[in-house]
């Protein structure tokens, strides 16, 4: 990965990490600065792979950062929730 593609990612991240937080309205598991680096590292980690599936082109690469960084921000929330709540059952 280039560096001019790892700068790509990373505003990449920022902008689907505040993307994710308007779209989902209400209070939610994760604070923002822990979805940022989520959406920064599942950005980065998407780059990553579309450069191994030899994804060239920008909209493309941009498509598999942001369902990464979606699916990297829904694992760490749902497993957050479900640990607060089995907190809460057995108080």
């Amino acid at each position: 990965m280039s560096t001019a593609s790892l700068f790509t990612a990373l505003l990449a991240g920022v902008v689907i990490g505040a993307l994710g937080r308007l779209i989902v309205p209400g209070r939610q598991a994760i604070g923002w600065i822990l979805t940022f680096a989520l959406g920064l590292v599942g950005a980065v980690l998407g780059g990553f792979l579309a450069e191994g599936m030899d994804i060239d082109v920008w909209w493309r690469v941009l498509i598999v950062q942001a369902i990464v960084a979606a699916v990297l921000v829904g694992l760490v929330s749902f497993l957050i929730r479900s640990s607060a709540a089995k907190r809460r059952s057995r108080a």
